[in-house]
């Protein structure tokens, strides 16, 4: 059955490709640094659940002194800006249908395949289906692409690394900051950021635990730089005992509008690297922090629209 596990091994393809293309150049600088870095990180994804935890933390380390060192991008052969150019021209809107067909492949095999039987056979894990979906996806995407384009063969490698090289280590980002708020998790840090809320704010009523459980989930993210990481501990420590238990808020409006205020702080924070450094790396933004710039504003009116409506929504016998 198609699990995690396989699917980690699918997502670890991208930087052990990255990891051969660097160790292959043999002009490059530091090649053999960033080829131990994304090779590592390679063995993380792909094995990183069959090795012991030791082991693993041993190769976080080791990939924390090669971006200490520093990951230097070398120039990058591929498929030429003079071609690109032709490519547009002769293609036209039709370049824009393999990145659709990502999301369309996700939909669909979320939706037809929901249970994880295809023909009546437990093929893929119920819980991981979208991200099967997903993956299949990022492959008929990529076929559909090199047939679109007919790029010499080694150019969705180098197109790869000079992406992974323009974002660097913050490409790791989300998937060291994940684990780190499940440990924070585990260690009860909840429990110590509920106490230390009750001891500074008084939350003695609905809208005040309302406020810090939404604001706490924006300040969490924007430090873990992940929603889903900053979830566990915000819910843990004032969600579920304060607003649900103590208070009697709904469950389901409690937790959806805290997730969503948690996307609030990931606006506004360079730990998103994937959602603010990555586009603008992409776009070859002069200001790296471009992004954030412009989503802050509407980050904090959707906080405060957030706070308003689990307020006013989740609390049937009155907020007040």
């Amino acid at each position: 059955m198609i699990g995690l596990d396989a699917i980690g091994v699918a997502a670890a393809t991208l930087p052990a490709a990255v990891a051969v293309h660097h160790a292959r150049d043999r002009g490059a600088p530091t090649r053999w640094r960033n080829a131990g870095f994304w090779g590592i990180f390679a063995l993380l994804l792909g094995a990183g659940s069959w090795l012991p935890d030791l082991v693993d933390g041993c190769l976080v380390l080791a990939m924390v002194a090669l971006a200490t060192l520093g990951l230097r991008p070398a120039d990058v052969a591929s498929s030429g800006a003079d071609r690109r150019r032709a490519d547009a021209a002769r293609l036209g809107a039709w370049l824009f249908v393999p990145a659709l067909m990502l999301p369309a492949v996700t939909l669909a095999g979320t939706l037809l395949v929901g249970d994880g039987r295809i023909a009546g056979v437990a093929l893929i894990d119920p819980k991981q289906v979208t991200l099967a979906a997903l993956v299949i996806g990022a492959v008929v995407a990529l076929t559909l692409a090199v047939v679109l384009t007919r790029p010499p063969r080694a150019a969705p490698v180098a197109e790869a690394r000079r992406l992974v090289d323009s974002i660097g280590w913050a490409m790791v980002l989300p998937q060291m900051l994940a684990a780190l708020g499940g440990v924070f998790a585990m260690a009860g840090v909840g429990k110590v950021v509920a106490g230390g809320m009750v001891h500074v704010v008084a939350l003695d009523t609905p809208l005040a635990g309302t406020i810090a459980y939404c604001v706490g989930m924006a300040l969490f993210t924007m430090v873990l730089g992940n929603a889903f990481a900053a979830f566990p501990i915000m819910t843990a420590g004032i969600g579920l005992p304060l607003l649900i238990r103590h208070f009697n808020g709904d469950p389901a409006v409690v937790a959806a509008l805290g997730m969503l205020s948690g996307f609030c702080g990931t606006l506004m924070t360079p730990m998103a690297a994937n959602f603010n450094l990555v586009p603008a790396a992409v776009l070859e933004l002069r200001d790296r922090f471009g992004v954030i710039r412009v989503q802050w504003p509407t980050a904090l009116m959707l906080l405060a629209f957030n706070i308003a409506v689990l307020a006013l929504c989740a609390f049937p016998g009155g907020w007040r």
